[in-house]
C-alpha cells in the first residue's frame, strides 16, 4: 500500500487538500477509492452510495472553504470518502462499531458534519435553513448540499426548493443522479455546455440579454426569453428546476474532475439565488463487483476486496423479512385484494419476492412515505387489502397520515414495520423504537408483534381477515430463532395471549421478539427454586385481560418486556392494572422496556444489554421484586 497511499497520507484535512495542485485530484481519488473499499471490506457498511461519490467529494473539499462553508449531505450513508478526508482516516474502520464512526453524518463526531442525517429528503430543507441563518447574520459563507435523486422521489425536497426558489437566499445544491434517472448520458457536448452555463461570461451574457430583452417591446422580449429557457431546457433538461426559481447546471460527469471543479468554482460565484448542478455519477464506481450488482453493494457485510465474496450469516433461519414475504405471497395466493406497497426499500422489505410474484399488486411509490399511507388508505376504500410494508423508523415520517387518513376514517390498511426494536450498526436513526408508543396511543387499531418466526406467519394470516379497522405487526430485523415454520398461517383470536410456561410465583409478561429471552430468564429462576410462568402477549392492542387478571391473581409478582420506548406495551398494562386495582392487593409489578435515550450503534446484543432487555436482566429484575439484595442476585447471577 506503501507508495499508492502517498498523496492520501498528507492529507489529514480539506485544509491540506487544498494544497494539492489541480493535476493531483485524480491520483488522490483513485487513492480514496481504494481506502474506501478496503475499510469497508473490514468493517461492512454503505459501499456502493461511497464510492459512487469519491470525484464528487474530492472536488467539494478542493473547492470549498470547510468547514466555515456548510457541507450537507442527504441521507449520509455516502459519506465514508468525506469522513476519510475530515480528519476521521484513523478512526474509518471502527464504521458502525461500538464506540466507533457512525454510519451517516452526526453532528457530535465531526465539525465537518452540520447536520446529521440518515433519513433522505431533509438535506435542502435544512442546507436552506443554514442558509437564511447567514444571511440574517451578515455572514458570507456557502451552504452546499449534495442530494441524491432518489431523495427526489419524498415530498420534503420539492418543499424546500418550493421555498428556496421564493426566498431567492444563495444556495448551492448538488443533485447526485447516479440512476441515470432524470438525464440522459453524459457526453463531451453537455460537459462543454454545464462549463459554459456555469461560467461568469455566460451569466453576464445572460443578465445583459434580460435588460435587452426589456428594451423591446413586451411581446418580442417575453419571447425572446422563453427562446432562451427552453432551448436550455432542451439542452440540459433543467426546465423543471429552473421553473422553481433555481439556476441549473447540468448535467456534469460526476468522476471528471476536470469538469467538476470548475463547474464548482462558477457555481461558487454564482451570488443571485440558488443553484442546482446536476452530476450523472455510477453506483460502486471503481469496484467491478459493485458495479454489476448496485443493489447488493448497496448496504453490505464484510467482504474479501479480491472477490466481492460477502461474509454470510452462520444462521440457518430465514430472515424474519424473508419469512414475511413468503407468508404474503401464500395469502395472496388465496385473496386476489391483497396488495403491497413499499416506499424505496421492495429488497429491504421482502417486497422484491412479492413483487416477482404479483407485479400487479406490488407498488413502490418512491422514498415518499406521506404517500405510501394515504395511497394504502385509497386502496382500503375500494375493498383491496393493503400491506404497507414500511420500517418501524420510517413509519415515523408519515404519522400525521397514519392518524388523519387512516385511524380517524378506521381503513383497514395493514402496517407491516419490520427492523422493529433495536437494529444494530445502523443505530438510533434506523432503530424501531417507537412505534408501539405511537400506534398504540391511537384509537380503534389493532397491535401484534410475533414473538417468532413462525408467529409471524399466523399474524400475517390474521391481518389479512381484520376488514373493519386498521392494524400493524412488528417484527425484528435478522434472522429469526430457527423454529419449524407452519405450512400455513391460521389466523389468531384477536386480542388473546398465550401461557408458554406454567409457575406459580414470578410472572413474565412478554410482548414481541424477547420472548426467548423471558424463557431463559425462568430457567434461571426456576434452577433457584423460584416457579415462573412465561406469557407471550402477542396484542398490545386489544390486551388480553383476562390472561392480564390471572397473572395478577395467581402470582406474587409481574415483570412486563418489550423491545420499545416509554409509553408502550407497559403503559396499557398498568392502566389495566390500575383501574381493576390490582396493584393494590400487594402485586409486585415491573416493567422493562428502552431506556429514555437514543441508544448508539452497534451490536444488537450490545445495545439490548444497555437497555438490561437481555435474560440476566429480567431474572435480576424479577429477583429485585421479590426484595432479594444486590449482594445475593449477583451471587444467583454469577
Amino acid at each position: 500500500m506503501g507508495q499508492k497511499k502517498k498523496i492520501l497520507d498528507k492529507i489529514h484535512f480539506p485544509s491540506d487538500l487544498r494544497k494539492l495542485p489541480k493535476n493531483k485530484l485524480i491520483a488522490l481519488a483513485n487513492e480514496l477509492r481504494s481506502e474506501t473499499i478496503d475499510a469497508v471490506s473490514e468493517t461492512g457498511g454503505h459501499l456502493g452510495a461511497s464510492l459512487g461519490v469519491i470525484e464528487l467529494t474530492v472536488a467539494i473539499h478542493y473547492v470549498f472553504n470547510t468547514p466555515k462553508d456548510r457541507l450537507v449531505w442527504d441521507v449520509g450513508h455516502q459519506t465514508y470518502p468525506h469522513k476519510i478526508l475530515t480528519g476521521r482516516r484513523d478512526k474509518i474502520r471502527t464504521l458502525r462499531q461500538k464506540n466507533g464512526l457512525y454510519g451517516f453524518t452526526k453532528r457530535s463526531e465531526s465539525e465537518y458534519d452540520p447536520f446529521g442525517a440518515a433519513h433522505a429528503s431533509t438535506g435542502m430543507s435544512s442546507g436552506l435553513g443554514m442558509a437564511i441563518a447567514r444571511d440574517l447574520k451578515k455572514k458570507k459563507n456557502n451552504v452546499i448540499c449534495v442530494v441524491g435523486d432518489g431523495a427526489m422521489s419524498g415530498g420534503m425536497a420539492y418543499e424546500a426548493m418550493n421555498n428556496a426558489g421564493a426566498e431567492k437566499s444563495r444556495l448551492i445544491v448538488i443533485l447526485n443522479d447516479n440512476d441515470m434517472s432524470i438525464a440522459p448520458p453524459v457526453g463531451a457536448l453537455s460537459n462543454y455546455l454545464s462549463r459554459i452555463i456555469s461560467s461568469g461570461t455566460y451569466q453576464s451574457f445572460k443578465h445583459i440579454g434580460g435588460k435587452l430583452a426589456k428594451s423591446f417591446p413586451k411581446r418580442i422580449g417575453t419571447a425572446a426569453k422563453k427562446a432562451e429557457e427552453f432551448a436550455r431546457g432542451i439542452v440540459t433538461g433543467g426546465t423543471l428546476f429552473e421553473e422553481l426559481g433555481f439556476f441549473y447546471i447540468g448535467p456534469v460527469d460526476g468522476h471528471n474532475l476536470n469538469h467538476l471543479v470548475p463547474v464548482l468554482e462558477n457555481a461558487k460565484k454564482y451570488k443571485d439565488g440558488p443553484i442546482l448542478i446536476h452530476c450523472v455519477t455510477k453506483k460502486g464506481k471503481g469496484y467491478e463487483p459493485a458495479e454489476k450488482s448496485d443493489d447488493k453493494y448497496h448496504g453490505v457485510n464484510k467482504f474479501n476486496v479480491a472477490t466481492g465474496e460477502q461474509q454470510k450469516s452462520d444462521s440457518k433461519a430465514p430472515s424474519y423479512t424473508k419469512v414475511y414475504a413468503n407468508s404474503l405471497i401464500n395469502e395472496a395466493k388465496k385473496d386476489k385484494n391483497i396488495v403491497a406497497i413499499t416506499a424505496a426499500m421492495p429488497s429491504g422489505t421482502g417486497l422484491d419476492i412479492f413483487g416477482a410474484k404479483f407485479p400487479s399488486r406490488c407498488f413502490d411509490v418512491g422514498i415518499a412515505e406521506q404517500h405510501a399511507v394515504t395511497f394504502a388508505a385509497g386502496l382500503a376504500t375500494e375493498g383491496l387489502k393493503p400491506f404497507a410494508t414500511i420500517y418501524s423508523t420510517f413509519l415515523q415520517r408519515a404519522y400525521d397520515q397514519v392518524v388523519h387518513d387512516v385511524a380517524i376514517q378506521k381503513l383497514p390498511v395493514r402496517f407491516a414495520m419490520d427492523r422493529a426494536g433495536q437494529v444494530g450498526a445502523d443505530g438510533a436513526t434506523h432503530a424501531g423504537s417507537f412505534d408501539i408508543t405511537y400506534l398504540g396511543c391511537l384509537p380503534g387499531f389493532i397491535l401484534m408483534a410475533p414473538s417468532d418466526e413462525a408467529e409471524l406467519v399466523h399474524m400475517v394470516a390474521t391481518a389479512v381477515q381484520i376488514d373493519d379497522c386498521p392494524s400493524a405487526l412488528r417484527y425484528p430485523r435478522g434472522d429469526g430463532i430457527g423454529i419449524a415454520l407452519p405450512e400455513e398461517g391460521i389466523p389468531l383470536d384477536i386480542g388473546k395471549g398465550r401461557i408458554v410456561k406454567e409457575g406459580s410465583k414470578i410472572a413474565i409478561l412478554s410482548y414481541g421478539a424477547r420472548l426467548h429471552e423471558c424463557i431463559k430468564a425462568s430457567e434461571i429462576l426456576n434452577a433457584r427454586g423460584l416457579s415462573t410462568t412465561v406469557a407471550d402477549a402477542r396484542f398490545c392492542k386489544p390486551l388480553d385481560t383476562k390472561l392480564i387478571k390471572q397473572l395478577a391473581l395467581d402470582h406474587e409478582s409481574i415483570i412486563t418486556v418489550e423491545d420499545g420506548a416509554i409509553g408502550g406495551f407497559a403503559s396499557h398494562v398498568t392502566k389495566f392494572l390500575s383501574e381493576n386495582s390490582l396493584l393494590e392487593s400487594g402485586l409486585k409489578f415491573r416493567t422493562l422496556f428502552f431506556p429514555d435515550k437514543f441508544l448508539a450503534h452497534g451490536k444488537p446484543d450490545d445495545q439490548y444489554e444497555e437497555a438490561n432487555l437481555l435474560a440476566k436482566d429480567i431474572a435480576h429484575t424479577a429477583l429485585q421484586t421479590l426484595g432479594t439484595t444486590k449482594k445475593q442476585i449477583d451471587e444467583i447471577l454469577a
